[in-house]
């Protein structure tokens, strides 16, 4: 029988969660409001909550990678690559949606989602801007496509990140085994997307016209400025590639290219801070306060042992299992928190039981990172494309993320569940 901590943790997070799905209420308030509870009422100690709860690898990557983008975003190359954007597809709206998607999936894979959200979300809300079309559609779709392609990578996601530094397993081994099906979920969630979106994307014919006629290289506002951004960026992304042989987290990579930018281009730092996301910042905070409260008093813990034990160390069941927990649970929950809890008990299922754990790894990496696209708080990059928008007056509502989302989620775990039983059993 559980202690009145584990269900009033419980509740506490039933609570703070339906206040985000109501939407009334700030969510970075919202979301701290929960762990301030969690700690008022003893479920964790503000102690543990920094130490072992809230993930500064995280915040330091996030904090960075926006430094970084706000510096670049003074050059005029979002507006650039806009216009080039919309060039290439002519300016439809439904060929820009797909071309948007797609180069949002690839470079997730290879830089990691929430830099390349904060990279391609300037770009695709001055695009929707200059054609006046409806930007919810695009940041939808780029959210969901970051995860995906972010799935293929050790470095794509940080659920990858941490999956990887416990099992041993190298870059090489997430591409042979995860890149695959990443491959065969992005062309079906983008074709989908299309389907969905197919009548509510609409032009004006001038508009279009409009923008063709437009030069990107004539937006280009500094080059000396470009030319170092560039070059600091650039630096900073091979760093993340080799980060496993540099020995060095991807939050230093992150704060030391954001510190070295700010050097070189000699950007006051009071007018850079000014402009980082800090209400998305905090969310995570609050967030990360919130699950360590389910942690402290077991119930992610219990929910991990339930999937473990329910199906009696059949290798196939286990597997599926794993897989589909996952995605559930990170939906609902921050994928980081559960993958590090999930990671222990699966370690500790193949000391008892002796059975290969390789398919249960890429199970709870497939499960987790692509769990993350059913609900906008599932995963980091969801989080960070709501505050950009909500900051440049675009609202994106949880429960119409949610009838978008949730259902291709569900559609790409079934794609997984298919891959996991033919590829390895």
């Amino acid at each position: 029988m559980q202690d009145s901590a584990f269900w009033g943790s419980v509740i506490v997070f039933l609570l703070t969660y339906v206040l985000i799905i109501w939407d009334k209420l700030p969510r970075m308030v919202v979301a701290m409001g929960g762990g301030i509870v969690m700690l008022l009422l003893g479920f964790l100690t503000q102690e543990t909550a920094l130490k072992d709860d809230i993930d500064f690898n995280t915040i330091g990557l996030l904090t960075g990678m926006m430094i970084l983008v706000t510096i670049i975003r003074r050059t005029g190359v979002f507006e650039a690559l806009a216009i080039w954007s919309a060039s290439i597809t002519r300016g439809e709206p439904l060929r820009l949606l797909a071309l948007l998607s797609f180069i949002t999936a690839i470079v997730s894979a290879f830089l990691d989602n929430v830099t390349t959200v904060l990279l391609i979300v300037p770009v695709t809300l001055t695009l929707t801007k200059m054609l006046q079309v409806n930007p919810v559609p695009f940041l939808i779709s780029e959210i969901i496509a970051s995860n995906v392609g972010g799935t293929a990578t050790l470095i794509g996601d940080p659920p990858n990140i941490m999956i990887g530094s416990a099992a041993g397993l190298d870059f090489n081994s997430f591409i042979i085994n995860l890149a695959p099906i990443s491959i065969i979920v992005l062309a079906v969630t983008i074709a989908l997307l299309l389907l969905i979106y197919r009548k509510d994307l609409h032009i004006d014919e001038k508009n279009r016209e409009a923008i063709l006629q437009l030069d990107c290289k004539a937006e280009i506002k500094d080059w000396q400025l470009l030319r170092k951004s560039l070059a600091v960026l650039a630096l900073t992304i091979v760093a993340f590639v080799l980060h496993g042989y540099l020995q060095l987290e991807s939050a230093t990579i992150a704060l030391s290219g954001a510190v070295l930018l700010m050097l070189v281009s000699r950007t006051a730092p009071e007018e850079v801070l000014t402009e980082v996301e800090w209400p998305t910042i905090f969310f995570f905070v609050g967030l990360f306060v919130l699950v360590g409260g389910l942690k402290a008093t077991g119930v992610i813990g219990e929910l991990a042992q339930w999937s473990l034990s329910v199906t009696k160390g059949d290798l196939l069941q286990t597997s599926v299992l794993v897989l589909w927990v996952s995605a559930i649970a990170s939906a609902f929950i921050d994928n980081i928190p559960f993958v590090a809890t999930m990671i222990p008990m699966l370690q500790e299922m193949g000391q008892l039981s002796g059975m290969n754990l390789e398919p249960l790894w890429w199970s709870l990496a497939l499960g987790a990172c692509l769990g993350g696209n059913g609900t906008l708080i599932g995963a980091s990059a969801n989080v960070i494309v709501a505050g950009i928008a909500e900051k440049n007056g675009i609202r994106l509502y949880f429960i119409q993320y949610l009838k978008i989302a949730f259902p291709l989620m569900i559609i790409s775990i079934i794609f997984c569940h298919i891959y996991v039983v033919l590829r390895y059993f």
